[in-house]
């Protein structure tokens, strides 16, 4: 998020000094400070916009999961609570985030957007760290819906609450980040020490399936890695829960990405529990949606103040917070393999940032684009990020309308991950049917 962070380390106190030293003085104390724009309530949510874009992304979820799959009614059944739960969710935050942007403008948490200085807008305080509202609202629906969903010796429990430990663990270091502006290098050992409960938890596959042009070198069709898999889960959840961190700096962007990824996974979940007969292989994907979509309704209720001109800030409480939900669905979800896929806008701006983030160039501290207050538009500086290659391809733009570009963008990588797993199936799928037919009558079963 393009902010900077206010300090005013002792407003309270050095006022009660200078009202005690006027009393000695026998003057009559000061008058009251008269109350600015930065004390009125936040701006309403874009209730029409986030209307529109959740018929967007959440109609094709539905269409597929009601009309094109046959779907058993003991999946379906769960899966309509959580989908209750998770819409009482979003109103929940939409209430509770002006209340809250209070609490942290009196505790001084606030910011001035970066990116509209030299404007009326760039002066106005900006509550920030309001990420943590959604993550408390997370949390309690999918605490709440342990109670509907899960019996007592469920195997998925202990999947289950392991995945809330890592995720409450990050969010709560994420809080304490907006609090303590804690330094980069702690930042990418964080999520390291949060994911541990999540890996220790993991009772999936570890097995990769090698790609055909390599098989005839290796030898093998799948290959078990064992607890190299494991890491490769760790520094998964390493790069997720940061990357979301790093691919931000303009309103809506931190938020947006999320809202595109957690469509993205709700669709694959249920593209791959309509084609499954495997009742295991359903059910990791239904308790991915068991997370998902409590996490899409709780974003989008954030988005809807977050989204340009923002009115609240999200902080590294949201990103570390939802980076971390992220892996945990795709994890235990057993597809951490097409996460990563739909993470490809984020994996290019790292790969973009790795000469500033690893010390080889100099790295400011907001590596923004550059704003210019008589035009309104941002142009693309030299700092390694997604943003500024954008722009340094595509010319100047409003921080509206780079942000629907850019999200644009995450939904073309999503796109791209959907298909290359059609093509995938496609090409396994006419392998059989080759084999089939120069087996002849030898070989029966059904073709996949």
């Amino acid at each position: 998020m393009a902010r900077k962070r206010a300090s005013e380390p002792a407003t309270i106190t050095t006022t009660k000094e200078v009202t005690v030293s006027t009393n000695k003085e026998t003057k009559p104390p000061p008058p009251p400070p008269q109350e600015t724009s930065n004390d009125q309530p936040i701006a309403p949510p874009k209730k029409g916009f986030i209307f529109k874009l959740s018929l967007l992304l959440i109609a094709p979820y539905f269409y597929l999961l009601f009309f094109h799959y046959q779907i058993q009614h003991d999946l379906i059944k769960p899966i309509l609570i959580n989908a209750g739960l998770s819409l009482a969710g979003f109103f929940l935050t939409v209430k509770m985030i002006p209340v809250a942007s209070k609490y942290v403008l009196k505790r001084n948490l606030f910011g001035y957007d970066i990116n509209k200085k030299g404007t009326p807008q760039g002066t106005v305080k900006v509550p920030e760290s309001l990420g943590i509202v959604v993550a408390v609202v997370f949390m309690v629906l999918t605490i709440v819906f342990q109670f509907f969903n899960f019996a007592p010796d469920s195997n998925w429990l202990v999947e289950y609450n392991a995945a809330l430990a890592s995720i409450c663990f990050m969010t709560l270091l994420g809080f304490i980040d907006d609090v303590l502006d804690v330094p980069w290098r702690v930042k990418l050992l964080l999520p390291s020490i949060a994911a541990f409960p999540l890996l220790m938890a993991y009772a999936g596959h570890t097995t990769i399936i090698i790609p055909k042009p390599l098989v005839s070198y290796i030898g093998l069709k799948v290959l078990d890695l064992g607890f190299i898999y494991k890491i490769y889960m760790w520094f998964l959840a390493i790069f997720c829960t940061n990357c979301i961190n790093i691919h931000a700096g303009i309103n809506g962007l931190e938020v947006g990405q999320t809202v595109v990824i957690a469509s993205a996974i709700l669709i694959h979940n249920v593209m791959q529990i309509g084609v499954s007969a495997d009742p295991e292989y359903q059910q990791a994907h239904a308790f991915s949606m068991y997370l998902v979509q409590p996490l899409l309704a709780t974003s989008l209720a954030l988005l809807s103040y977050n989204w340009y001109p923002s009115s609240v800030f999200v902080g590294d409480t949201y990103t570390y917070f939802a980076g971390m939900t992220l892996v945990v669905v795709g994890i235990l979800g057993h597809f951490s393999e097409t996460l990563l896929i739909f993470f490809l806008a984020q994996v290019l701006n790292f790969l973009l940032s790795v000469p500033q983030l690893f010390g080889f160039r100099h790295c400011p501290r907001h590596r923004l684009p550059k704003f210019d207050p008589q035009t309104g538009l941002l142009t693309g500086t030299n700092d390694g990020t997604l943003v500024n290659l954008y722009l340094r391809m595509f010319g100047r733009k409003t921080e509206n309308s780079l942000c629907v570009h850019l999200l644009l963008v995450q939904a073309l990588g999503c796109g791209i991950c959907f298909g290359l797993r059609e093509y995938k199936a496609s090409s396994f799928n006419l392998h059989r049917i080759l084999l089939v037919a120069s087996a002849g009558p030898q070989l029966d079963g059904p073709i996949m």
